[in-house]
């Protein structure tokens, strides 16, 4: 049967080679060949096995033609499920490869693929054809050691085989030992990837070697060259008369930092006063860039970083803390350098003036968000509003001010369709020895509201500058999402009697309008976070294309240079021109910089995130293996075929898979997003309010399990092994 089917594949080729064949759909090629319509499947899988070999073609229109397919370079993103997608650098739409078409590609492999399907309207379908070189070179797992030999399970799911390590290679590590593995190999059809052992973590049971695994997985640099760390000794001396020359003096200005309690590197602060009608809103930015020059140990330590990344239990710096906590932080009653946005507000919140300068400052004091939203909060605690109110009362009329401010500025980004999405952040709370004590939502506040505000503002207004200067610059800019996922949305918000206007593009005010009218339902966590998902990311450019998320036509990131390094260097092209230095060379030294630099800092950022929701998610684990057996009220947050997602108030999701549904056999029905009981015709949908057991958490996979109250069922009591 087989050889038949290859010669049916070599008389078709053949027919399709031929010098006189012109594209044609298999209705046509069908007739041609006297195919009779039993067998045009046939026909069908002759030509979908060609186009898979990459021997033959088809357009988006279904016509075959000779020559192979388009072959296509990007990026392997691997799924735990087993697919994936190819990442094209230049091309917002990825390609879905399916298992099957994988290719024995791994997570970060730089590979070639062609196109199989091309559905008008959906994702393209593609197949790997060729490894051009692998992303991953090593994987952190849990090792377990057999008689001659020991193999890896590695932590990051998107690695869907194990890790051989051969006898001798293992370097010592035991059973239960979290490890680092140096592939050798790759692995094929019926090998297994091969690597050895080049670093032990420790035992998969010790504090903290949880997240140095995390760390570990994603390549974070913990240590500093002791170059870096020499020069940041050199460079982080105290602000001296030399250093004040020629600069704008504030230190006579009331201002303060509001930051949360535990923050150290206090990059921002704030003054404002009011003369008539206007506001006078000063941002005073840390003038990180005195500090780390360009080209310097510090300064290319800091570009390989791109950011301080921000673990559950520690906090990985982009600077040495020399600087990050020293010279570069605010703090209250000190002379620091700054680069100041000094910008004059009407009643209507547009700036009607403003000012870029090199400033020194003295910043009056340190708040914390806590203290300002008692003090503005006419619900918080009376005994509490009352000690700070006393505490700072010189301040009290400052923060006044800021409220009136900040309520202006938020109306009119409001009237022109900027996106809020405001979702609780989880705060995990730790013990000396990293084990989470308590999940909390951490909720914004006034306080944190009034600095965004700020933030955002000083950000646009810098970008607009500059983008009118038509000088070299970076941008955050966040485009447009695709009209698919739009559309996507609204089928589904539909099943919720909402909808969104959609004419030839889609526009913020949309979406802005579809999240105020979801305020305060039990849907709105869940329509919230799809909305999210049909975003596309912001991302760093060399090129303005607005904002889409906040509706500006400019933005960038100036407001944490300590935190952040685009902000860092788009400070030294700020300075250069204030200083009258943005000469012709220095603007085509820019030009060729600049494309670098924003890549690699959205990927830099990229990895950060990652990194940091993994910390998160790990602590939650952590914390719901002590709760197994309780009960908790939840929301379902996501339905798919093989179960619920639930969503507890304290933000921990977990799954309720179907075989863990005993009262009846559920099915997925897609158009409606829900399960339905085959027998009861019971339906669990969307934003339901439910009730849950906690009956698994499995640290190395992530996950927690559920099972809805009130059904039988079996689980165990969480004592199993690690």
């Amino acid at each position: 049967m087989e050889q038949t089917f290859e010669k049916r594949k070599k008389v078709i080729y053949s027919f399709i080679c031929d010098d006189l064949y012109v594209p044609m759909k298999i209705k046509e090629m069908a007739v041609i060949l006297q195919v009779p319509k039993e067998q045009r499947q046939e026909l069908k899988e002759v030509l979908d096995a060609l186009v898979e070999e990459g021997k033959i073609s088809v357009s988006k229109k279904g016509k075959y033609t000779k020559g192979g397919a388009k072959r296509l370079t990007g990026i392997f993103q691997a799924n735990a499920r087993g697919f994936g997608f190819v990442i094209q650098e230049n091309d917002t739409e990825d390609i879905f490869i399916s298992e099957e078409n994988t290719g024995g590609a791994f997570q970060g492999d730089e590979v070639e693929c062609i196109i199989l399907k091309s559905p008008e309207g959906r994702r393209k379908e593609g197949k790997i054809v060729k490894i051009l070189s692998h992303g991953t070179v090593k994987i952190v797992g849990l090792y377990e050691k057999n008689k001659n030999f020991g193999f890896v399970r590695p932590d990051d799911q998107r690695v869907m085989t194990d890790i051989y390590i051969p006898a001798g290679k293992e370097m010592g590590a035991m059973t239960g030992h979290k490890v680092v593995v140096e592939m050798i190999s790759y692995g094929g059809e019926n090998l297994k990837p091969e690597g050895k052992i080049v670093e032990i973590l420790g035992h998969v049971n010790d504090p903290g070697t949880d997240i140095m695994s995390i760390v570990k997985g994603y390549d974070l640099p913990v240590e500093f060259p002791e170059k870096v760390l020499n020069q940041a000794v050199r460079v982080g001396k105290e602000v001296s008369e030399a250093d004040r020359e020629g600069r704008l003096d504030l230190r006579s200005w009331q201002m303060v930092t509001i930051d949360g309690e535990d923050a150290k590197d206090l990059d921002d602060a704030v003054s404002l006063t009011c003369e008539g009608e206007y506001y006078h809103l000063g941002v005073h930015i840390a003038d990180v860039s005195n500090y780390v020059q360009e080209k310097s140990a510090l300064d290319r330590e800091a570009l390989k970083r791109g950011t301080s990344v921000y673990l559950a239990d520690r906090v990985i710096p982009m600077l040495p803390h020399k600087l990050s906590n020293g010279i570069c932080s605010l703090n209250a009653g000190e002379d620091r350098l700054a680069l100041s946005c000094l910008m004059t507000i009407d009643q209507k919140g547009e700036v009607v003036d403003h000012q870029i300068a090199e400033t020194v400052i003295r910043v009056d004091e340190r708040m914390t968000y806590t203290a300002v939203a008692a003090i503005l909060d006419d619900k918080a605690d009376i005994s509490e509003k009352m000690q700070y109110t006393e505490r700072y009362a010189d301040l009290v009329p400052l923060f006044q001010r800021m409220a009136q401010l900040s309520a202006i500025l938020r109306k009119r980004r409001h009237k022109r369709g900027s996106i809020d999405f405001d979702f609780p952040e989880t705060k995990i709370v730790l013990d000396q020895n990293g084990v989470p004590q308590d999940i909390q939502p951490y909720e914004r506040n006034v306080a944190t509201k009034i600095i965004e505000d700020f933030m955002l503002l000083a950000n646009e207004t810098v970008a607009e500058e500059y983008f009118w200067r038509e000088q070299p610059f970076l941008y955050r800019t966040h485009e447009a999402p695709d009209e698919e996922k739009i559309k996507r949305l609204s089928t589904f918000i539909n099943n919720f009697g909402y909808h969104i206007h959609m004419g030839n593009e889609v526009h913020a005010k949309e979406i802005q309008k579809l999240l105020g009218k979801i305020e305060g339902t039990p849907e709105e966590a869940l329509i919230s976070r799809l909305a999210l998902r049909s975003m596309k990311r912001a991302k760093y450019t060399p090129e303005n294309t607005g904002h889409f998320g906040l509706a500006a036509k400019y933005y960038t990131h100036f407001t944490s240079p300590i935190r952040r390094y685009p902000d860092l260097q788009i400070h030294r092209i700020i300075k250069e021109n204030i200083r009258g230095r943005m000469t012709p060379e220095r603007m085509e030294h820019y030009e060729k910089l600049l494309p670098q630099v924003s890549m690699q800092a959205s990927e830099r950022e990229r990895r950060a995130e990652e990194a940091e929701r993994e910390t998160v998610k790990l602590k939650k684990v952590e914390y719901m293996k002590r709760h197994i057996g309780e009960e908790y009220e939840g929301v379902i947050s996501g339905i798919t075929k093989w179960g619920a997602y639930v969503e507890l108030s304290n933000t921990v999701e977990g799954l309720v898979h179907v075989v863990n549904m005993q009262d009846d056999h559920y099915e997925y029905r897609e158009e409606q997003y829900d399960l339905i009981g085959t027998h009861t015709r019971h339906v669990y949908k969307l934003g339901q309010t439910v009730r849950v057991r906690v009956i698994g958490a499995d640290k190395l996979q992530r996950t927690v399990d559920f099972v809805f109250v009130g059904e039988e069922q079996k689980y165990d009591d969480g004592n199993e092994e690690e």
